[in-house]
């Protein structure tokens, strides 16, 4: 099943906590991020971008697969918000939205439970011309983030995965959770 959902209004971070609470602001007018990915299937992802929580368990949270934020990458606006369920939803779904995306847009995924099993080398493709050089390796209950982008002038590239293994796992049959932050370039 495939979740989508238009930009609105979010919550806002403190100021004191600066743009999604960062251990270290980041330089002039370039666009913050943090990323986390979900924890067994208890704990949903979050993904935060310029001090608006887009995800988070009260906010679209909670979304089994991979949840996806996507971005201008000009003005920092969110633009839209998805959910795939790659346990038992359609991977058809994926695709069609991932081909969606606007060129020039900014592309924010985090896993929850389990990203891969409905992966098919046609996703796996679209996820990889965004930038991601581990989607080919991402299996069954492994954690997975990711930032990168469609045709973006900055080419600013981020990733995660910690692999699902029962004799390191934090969490029997799930690995720990992953995070994330990082500064993106703003065109001017």
């Amino acid at each position: 099943m495939m979740v989508v959902s238009n930009y609105t209004t979010l919550q806002h971070q403190s100021p004191r906590d600066g743009k999604c609470g960062l251990s270290v602001p980041c330089p002039g007018k370039d666009f913050a991020f943090k990323i986390s990915s979900g924890v067994t299937s208890i704990i949903g992802p979050q993904i935060c971008f310029e001090g608006k929580m887009i995800i988070k368990k009260e906010i679209r949270g909670n979304r089994q697969g991979i949840s996806i934020v996507v971005i201008n990458e000009k003005t920092g606006e969110h633009s839209k918000t998805a959910s795939f369920n790659m346990w038992n939803g359609d991977v058809r779904d994926l695709i069609a939205f991932l081909k969606s995306i606007e060129d020039g847009s900014v592309v924010l995924m985090a896993s929850f439970d389990d990203p891969a099993t409905k992966l098919n080398e046609e996703a796996r493709t679209l996820i990889t011309e965004l930038g991601s050089s581990y989607i080919s390796k991402v299996k069954f209950r492994d954690n997975w983030i990711f930032v990168g982008g469609k045709k973006t002038m900055t080419q600013a590239f981020f990733e995660q995965h910690m692999k699902n293994d029962r004799k390191t796992n934090k969490y029997e049959s799930w690995p720990e959770m992953i995070e994330m932050e990082g500064c993106i370039p703003r065109l001017e």
